[in-house]
């Protein structure tokens, strides 16, 4: 059997690119198709096994690698761009355009869908909002062709995966098609229970406006008697620094080792993103660490309150403060908590993907 499978963009090695990782493991002669590919050697051996890729004309246009996002009105003619008319599966991970990519009759196309594209439709407003000028005015023209495209493209797809019942809401509200909920993979191996937590608080994400790491420190600012430890690195990382009060330390980009080692000693890690699954969180529980976070997206299906962690109903400093202060006035079965997160294992999502491409084919 040939496969393809059809990636949006890689220039991380994020949640997305841990999906893909796991299903390059199952299909590891498929050929890779991606917008642009600006991975280093380290992440392409870890997410990729080393392979090389099949990128768009966009990899080669000029400031590519630093700004490719600024091609966006180019995405959807890329993506269709690709040839992969000689395949008999088609796998595209998704979250962008990927699930546009052009198929035939012949073909059975599963995407795996992270999300519908989230700055075209739930993130609109908060993309758009600080743009102003001529620049505004193309990227909304732009969005709207691509809220237009994604919809028509969408019967493109024969089958739609979720990563979660979150995610199967917004694929049914967009594209008016049911979809089967496999969560992705955790390295559930990797993050290992660690019973014995040390008196900190552990934030750890990529430093961008949406997952609202910068409402946590400014909560924590609040709180000089607790500390808190940032992990992570991206455009809020001078900001973050500069708020950042004594009792809190920002550690940038660290290490997997130093992830794991942080995760497993924190009494609490606190998120705050509504995250349309959210990896990072499921980590925190594998090391048996509870977590405090958002009763929205993703979080609202993974966090049970009072059992492996505490709610909060909105992003804010104050809600953040309270869920603190009611984390310390609960008791956690931490080993029965990392037991729990087993439900998201790599060894899980490697069978139930399996079992649904073999089923569909």
């Amino acid at each position: 059997m040939r496969v393809a499978i059809v990636h949006d963009w890689l220039v991380c090695d994020a949640g997305a690119e841990k999906v893909l990782e796991a299903i390059l493991s199952l299909y590891p002669d498929a050929t890779i198709y991606t917008l642009v590919d600006f991975l280093t050697p380290h992440q392409r051996d870890r997410v990729l096994h080393g392979k090389t890729t099949i990128t768009s004309f966009i990899q080669k246009l000029p400031l590519a690698k630093k700004h490719f996002r600024n091609y966006l009105p180019l995405f959807t003619r890329a993506i269709e761009s690709f040839d992969v008319s000689q395949f008999d599966l088609v796998i595209s991970s998704s979250w962008a355009v990927a699930k546009g990519v052009k198929t035939n009759s012949t073909q059975t196309h599963v995407c795996y869908c992270h999300t519908p594209v989230r700055y075209a439709w739930d993130l609109y407003e908060e993309y758009t909002s600080n743009l102003t000028g001529i620049k505004k005015l193309v990227v909304k023209m732009s969005l709207k062709r691509l809220r237009a495209w994604d919809r028509s493209t969408a019967s493109r797809v024969d089958h739609f995966v979720a990563n979660s019942k979150f995610v199967a809401g917004r694929i049914e509200r967009t594209y008016g098609t049911s979809s089967t909920v496999i969560y992705p993979p955790v390295d559930t191996d990797q993050f290992s229970l660690c019973a014995k937590k040390n008196n900190f608080y552990l934030t750890a994400s990529r430093l961008v406006p949406y997952k609202k790491t910068a409402l946590i420190v400014e909560a924590f600012t609040k709180m000089p008697h607790r500390k808190l430890v940032v992990i992570g690195s991206g455009e809020e990382l001078g900001y973050i620094r500069e708020i950042a009060t004594p009792n809190i330390e920002i550690l940038g980009y660290c290490t997997d080792e130093t992830l794991v080692d942080h995760m497993q000693r924190a009494c609490a890690f606190v998120y705050a993103a509504v995250e349309d699954f959210g990896i990072v969180p499921i980590e925190a529980l594998a090391c048996g660490t509870p977590v405090i976070g958002l009763d929205d997206g993703g979080t609202a299906e993974t966090i049970v309150d009072k059992k492996n962690g505490i709610h909060f109903k909105r992003q804010s400093v104050e809600e953040i403060m309270r869920a603190v202060s009611r984390f310390e006035l609960n008791e956690f079965d931490l080993e029965q908590i990392s037991k729990d997160a087993l439900l998201y294992s790599k060894q899980r999502f490697l069978k139930q993907f399996k079992d649904f491409i073999d089923s569909v084919l």
